[in-house]
């Protein structure tokens, strides 16, 4: 026993050497957190990583027991599958980050992509899904640290609401004098966290014994039993169920898509995401396993599950400075709600022209939305009574409704647009399609088994809606860029004037320019969406038309019918460009083909020509 122990006071000593150092060296580094480039400041990929891993490593202090209150011993397997699931989808954030960047906006994860794609319903959809996990990542960490703060301490249940309201606004205080997290702060708190943890973790290993091993084998036999029994359609909904139950585990991972503004390039989310799959990818399932496999009282420490067990395997002494750390990472997180909701809004209101909720003070803070916030945040509180339970259930809605959205509005962006526009990064579609049916199986799994949280985020969506299509009507961008559009008469009457017997009409996609020459006998025409905005127009017979709600066939059609009748006497040669994507990768070409061929039919007195002209061979 002597020997063990002394065994294991080596070991520790020995990855505390290592994390030292390797944290002094990082120190050393120049740019570590932020460089200044092109007439700014911006982040490193490290810096962004950090703090979206710190919001992570606060759902280590709710999540174990959650996923375990629901599936038992199961939630071992199942926190490891989800943690690959999630790395998968991290993988498609990566790759919005880059769509995003190439259409010239930077930041706003779910809501700009799914504005870019879907347009502005959905857009509200994915803004009042985010609301949700803002107001409710705010509610549940204050009540969590709250109970690991003072897991030592017996406090009745007024006392812990004085103490969760005093977090709430006491965060939005610091905000509102301009007071904000910074990465050089955030780092110094993840040196911090990262050595307490990683001794909390050694000091599980150790502690483990032939029933803790016992039970993770359980675990795995279990989950093998329970995929093997029936049809595949048990299997799936076994899974849906486990991974449903601990999406919790990794509440956070769109931080890095939803910050891209702060970074330089696409290229830094990427690097972002690979480090947190290093490091929150293998912590979180580790840390779950030696917790879940311990004989610790599960039913008496829901609440404060991992400060309980830092007393269990390193005293009470080691107890206090994990329960401490724990509030520590947990308000932080309450802070990370407070600047990230406020920033949502701050875009959502400029591009709609509400100026008047932004306003700032003489901080350069939005003080007005960060009061709104801690009022909401206050009053879910009060409404759910601080339980843990309800509040994550509630969580757990939104967090994968934000996740569909994403992932579907990425399956609709590349059956429209192909990999032509980005190259440098793509995933798989198949694969995508198949993380979109999981994490729309699990909100739709929720959805009926949690209530509470199904009546918040239909609430919070359906008010979101009310208002923002009306506002959409009177104040959306778009209406700035339809009133440029050109109107089918002015093109009519360019070629009217024109005493060519033939006329070439050349349809062009809205990226492809259109040749800068004046040609009366010719018409260069591009339908575009008012929501990638306006082309440029390059010359005379370069008409630009909005194509809002309708098909790019449907535009082409309305067109034709134009020049039909209001040209009968001339001879009209329609000129459409060769598609040169994969028709697996772009299955919308094949239906634009079809649609296309039947044109002809349509039109039998014009001309129709598919071309491609190749590019010009270059000089060595």
């Amino acid at each position: 026993m002597e020997h063990f122990l002394t065994a294991k006071f080596l070991v520790i000593l020995v990855i505390n050497i290592m994390l030292v150092g390797a944290f002094g060296y990082l120190m050393t580094r120049k740019h570590l957190l932020s460089y200044f480039s092109q007439g700014r400041w911006w982040l490193t990929w490290l810096s962004v990583a950090i703090i979206t891993l710190m919001d992570e490593l606060t759902s280590i202090f709710y999540a174990p027991s959650e996923a375990f209150r629901v599936i038992g011993t199961n939630a071992i397997v199942f926190i490891i599958l989800t943690s690959i699931l999630i790395r998968l989808l991290s993988m498609r954030m990566t790759e919005i980050a880059e769509i995003l960047e190439f259409q010239g906006i930077k930041g706003g994860g779910v809501y700009s992509f799914s504005y870019l794609v879907l347009g502005p319903i959905v857009s509200f959809i994915a803004v009042a899904s985010i609301i949700v996990d803002y107001v409710l990542t705010a509610s549940l960490s204050t009540v969590s640290a709250v109970e690991n703060g003072m897991s030592f301490i017996h406090l009745g249940a007024a006392g812990k609401f004085a103490f969760q309201a005093g977090i709430i606004w006491f965060v939005a205080g610091l905000n509102i004098i301009g007071i904000k997290e910074n990465a050089k702060f955030t780092f110094g708190i993840f040196v911090v966290a990262a050595i307490v943890l990683i001794n909390l973790v050694a000091a599980g290993v150790f502690h483990m014994n032939s029933d803790s091993w016992g039970t993770i084998g359980q675990s795995f036999s279990n989950v093998a039993i329970g995929m093997d029994q029936g049809n595949w359609f048990n299997a799936y909904f076994f899974v849906i169920v486990g991974v449903s139950s601990c999406i919790l585990a990794y509440s956070g991972i769109e931080s890095v898509v939803q910050t891209a503004g702060l970074v330089k390039s696409w290229k830094d989310v990427k690097r972002a995401y690979i480090f947190l799959a290093l490091t929150t990818g293998i912590f979180t399932p580790l840390l779950a396993m030696v917790v879940l496999s311990s004989n610790i009282n599960f039913s008496n420490h829901e609440t404060d599950l991992i400060t309980q067990f830092a007393r269990m395997v390193g005293g009470v002494p080691f107890g206090y400075i994990v329960g401490i750390l724990a509030s520590i990472l947990l308000m932080m997180a309450v802070n990370t709600a407070y600047v990230a909701s406020s920033e949502l809004v701050e875009r959502v209101a400029h591009r709609y022209g509400f100026q008047w909720i932004i306003k700032t003070n003489s901080r350069q803070s939005l003080y007005r939305v960060h009061i709104a916030n801690a009022m909401f945040y206050t009053f879910i509180i009060f409404l759910t009574g601080g339980n843990q339970m309800l509040l994550a259930e509630m969580y757990a809605i939104g967090l994968l409704a934000s996740f569909s959205i994403n992932l579907g509005s990425l399956l609709i962006y590349r059956y429209s647009k192909g990999t032509k526009d980005v190259l440098a990064f793509n995933t798989h579609r198949l694969g995508t399609f198949g993380l979109f049916a999981i994490m729309f199986s699990c909100f739709l799994y929720l959805g009926y088994h949690k209530p509470y949280g199904t009546l918040m985020w239909s609430s919070v969506t359906a008010i979101f809606l009310f208002i923002g299509i009306r506002v959409a009507k009177k104040r959306a961008p778009e209406i700035k860029e339809i009133a440029q559009t050109d109107q089918p008469l002015n093109m009519i009457f360019y070629l009217v004037e024109s005493e060519a017997e033939n006329i070439n009409i050349y349809f062009r996609r809205p990226n492809e320019n259109a040749p800068k020459v004046d040609d009366t006998s010719s018409a260069f025409i591009s339908l575009y969406h008012p929501r990638q905005g306006i082309p440029e127009k390059v010359a005379i017979n370069h008409f630009r038309f909005a194509n809002q709600s309708q098909s790019v066939y449907q535009g082409i059609t309305e067109i034709l019918y134009a020049l039909d009748y209001e040209l009968p006497h001339k001879k009209i040669t329609v000129h459409l460009g060769w598609p040169t994507s994969s028709w697996i990768d772009r299955l919308s070409i094949g239906v634009m083909i079809l649609s296309v061929m039947r044109l002809p039919k349509i039109f039998p007195r014009f001309n129709f020509a598919i071309e491609y002209f190749g590019k010009p061979k270059e000089k060595p």
